[in-house]
């Protein structure tokens, strides 16, 4: 079950079983029985382990030498774009280092996830995504990592609801008579995504079953793309990240019907109301976190933790996120891993309510 995944909050030792005795011992009983630091290997070990707890805090000081890459699975213009350059800026400046965002979109986000999962665990290596691919594994195409084994969670960065944004020219303007036209015409009504299996397709079939109707799902190639679809009246209505969304509500060539979370996020105006609000119990919240290779040091992954977690806490830092529709959430690294565990198990009830499939 996803409920029962752990992630490995840091990279662990693994020491080899000691022998005792030379190589003309004929039984394990010859082995005296006393603590290693008796012996020579004994000896050994708690130099080794001694060596690298003096190391550690060293590490983390000299950590980064050089430039980090920071991976983005989607396209540029989305909230996890957005999210990622505001903060990679910042965390550049603090660590003295630049911090190099890279879109590689594809495989709905698990397509640079895995390049993550793959990459060498020091630190120069970086994803910061949705965590479509932790709590909704079900609905993405077959992935080649394990990312409870794979990746570490290090901070989660930004938590913020979705939009269901319409055409300016559409015969609806809000819940209640968008639910009324896809009752009319059932199946016919379409509506745009970032793609199968993202958040936002979740947030449409559970819009849909919850109001008793059928949309048709149109998946774009990321968010900018679903909410220009939306524009340009290919679709009538989508389900958009309010960073993918927010230019074109300022232009009026998009208006706002809901919000998708229970609760209203900081930048949103009182005129937006949420699905709750509008008496359908829809609570989708589109989260991006940063993340590391398994096996990334504690050291480092705690210098990241607590830099990112400052960088988010900065006023200045944000409004910025707020003007582009994000709500920044400085979560450190223990609550962020227990919140994955929350999120993949109400998520996984989700999927089964709604009966949701995707192509794999």
């Amino acid at each position: 079950m996803i409920a029962g995944r752990r992630f490995p909050m840091h990279a662990g030792l693994a020491l080899p079983p000691a022998a005792c005795g030379s190589s003309s011992d004929r039984s394990l009983r010859s082995c005296p029985r006393r603590p290693f630091r008796n012996g020579a290997i004994g000896h050994a070990i708690t130099s080794m382990l001694a060596l690298l707890l003096l190391a550690a805090p060293a590490l983390a000081q000299t950590y980064p030498t050089k430039p980090i890459r920071m991976i983005v699975p989607y396209p540029a213009g989305g909230v996890a774009d957005v999210s990622a350059r505001i903060v990679a800026q910042k965390l550049g400046e603090s660590l003295g280092q630049q911090v190099v965002i890279e879109n590689r979109a594809g495989a709905s986000g698990t397509l640079g996830a895995n390049a993550v999962a793959k990459a060498a665990p020091d630190g120069y290596t970086l994803l910061l995504s949705p965590g479509d691919f932790v709590t909704m594994p079900s609905l993405l195409p077959p992935m080649t990592f394990d990312p409870d084994k794979d990746l570490v969670p290090i901070t989660m960065v930004s938590r913020n609801p979705l939009l269901l944004v319409a055409n300016t020219g559409a015969a609806f303007g809000n819940v209640r008579e968008l639910l009324a036209a896809a009752k009319a015409s059932p199946g016919n009504i379409a509506y745009s995504t970032p793609g199968n299996g993202t958040i936002n397709h979740l947030a449409g079939e559970w819009f849909a079953i919850e109001g008793g109707v059928k949309f048709l799902h149109v998946p774009y190639r990321g968010g900018v793309a679903s909410a220009n679809g939306v524009a340009a009246g290919d679709v009538p209505f989508g389900v958009v990240s309010p960073s993918s969304g927010a230019a074109l509500v300022d232009a009026g060539k998009v208006k706002v019907i809901a919000l998708t979370g229970a609760e209203r996020p900081s930048f949103a105006p009182a005129d937006w109301p949420t699905l709750a609000e509008s008496g359908l119990p829809v609570d989708v919240v589109l989260w991006n976190g940063l993340f590391a290779p398994a096996g990334t040091p504690p050291a480092i992954v705690n210098k990241l933790d607590q830099e990112v977690g400052r960088i988010l806490r900065d006023e200045s830092v944000r409004k910025l996120l707020n003007a582009a529709g994000i709500e920044a959430s400085a979560v450190s690294q223990a609550a962020f891993v227990e919140l994955i565990h929350k999120e993949a198990a109400r998520y996984t009830r989700t999927i089964e309510k709604t009966g949701i499939r995707v192509e794999r």
